[in-house]
């Protein structure tokens, strides 16, 4: 069978070659895909894999058998259908939503408590430990008031500036009752 004069065969192959070469594109520039609002059958790893998938099957069940053109491409499409909703069951969309549970931004930082591992120098650095519920995290930290922090003080968190938190000596309210 041909398709445009070319046998079937060489048209699985160009399209083994452009998926794989659109692969490499998205995995390369995948942030500029990050922002897009699509639903989910227009993912672009879905859609990249599909083709990839059913390329691949239809060459090789091309090449290594002799049945009918149709029917292969009828069996190359349910196996790619069925590779890439298991994809994205079982991997995509757990990756998404575990990735979204682990980000902690430095806006999310500002106000919260932590101790001191490292002593904050009057105009230096030292170094602050964080625990969270994922596990904790040391940042570098700098005093806010330009006074001497020591190891082991537990600090507020008032302001982060690239990656460096800005500390103050934590002072609890006391509750009147």
């Amino acid at each position: 069978m041909e398709i445009f004069g070319a046998p079937l065969e060489q048209v699985y192959l160009y399209g083994l070659v452009i998926s794989g070469i659109l692969t490499l594109l998205f995995i390369l520039f995948n942030d500029a895909f990050a922002g897009l609002e699509a639903p989910d059958f227009l993912n672009p790893t879905l859609i990249v894999s599909f083709l990839t998938i059913l390329s691949a099957s239809g060459y090789l069940f091309e090449r290594l058998t002799g049945i009918h053109s149709g029917l292969i491409s009828a069996a190359s499409a349910a196996i790619a259908l069925l590779v890439v909703s298991m994809l994205n069951i079982f991997v995509l969309i757990p990756l998404s939503s575990a990735e979204e549970s682990l980000v902690i931004t430095e806006y999310d930082l500002k106000g919260r408590t932590g101790v001191v591992i490292t002593s904050v120098p009057i105009d230096g650095f030292g170094e602050v430990l964080i625990e969270s519920n994922s596990g904790s995290i040391a940042k570098p930290a700098v005093s806010f008031n330009k006074e001497a922090i020591p190891s082991q003080s537990k600090v507020l968190i008032i302001d982060v500036e690239n990656g460096v938190l800005h500390v103050s000596p934590y002072k609890p309210i006391l509750e009147i009752s």
